[in-house]
């Protein structure tokens, strides 16, 4: 069996701030991963120190809480809504669409 396609992305030192700060708030590793779109090994590197000893990002500055694909998914679904409202013209019914699927994104998660 053949290995899958790198993503090329890499964690930066500001990036394992993030990280740590997300694990002290006690996120899975596995959404940690993949709201950077890199394997577990990655944030298990930087629990076991490879950046070096990285200060814990401030809560203000953390994603929100919980896995960011069906978030993705959720906000994707308020966005079709708001152009759908918006071909119909009601400008309205596509901003209150829009604040809606921000405001569920954002939401801290188990």
């Amino acid at each position: 069996m053949s290995r899958g396609k790198a993503s090329g992305y890499v964690l930066t030192a500001k990036d394992a701030a993030i990280v740590s700060g997300m694990q002290a708030r006690g996120d899975r590793d596995h959404d940690i991963a993949a709201w950077f779109g890199v394997n577990q090994g990655r944030i298990a590197e930087v629990k076991d120190g490879k950046f070096g000893s990285v200060a814990a990002a401030p809560a203000h500055s953390l994603p929100p809480k919980g896995a960011p694909g069906i978030k993705g998914r959720r906000l994707r679904n308020s966005v079709e809504k708001a152009l759908e409202a918006l071909k119909n013209g009601n400008v309205t019914t596509a901003l209150a669409e829009l604040e809606s699927g921000r405001a569920n994104y954002d939401k801290n998660e188990a």
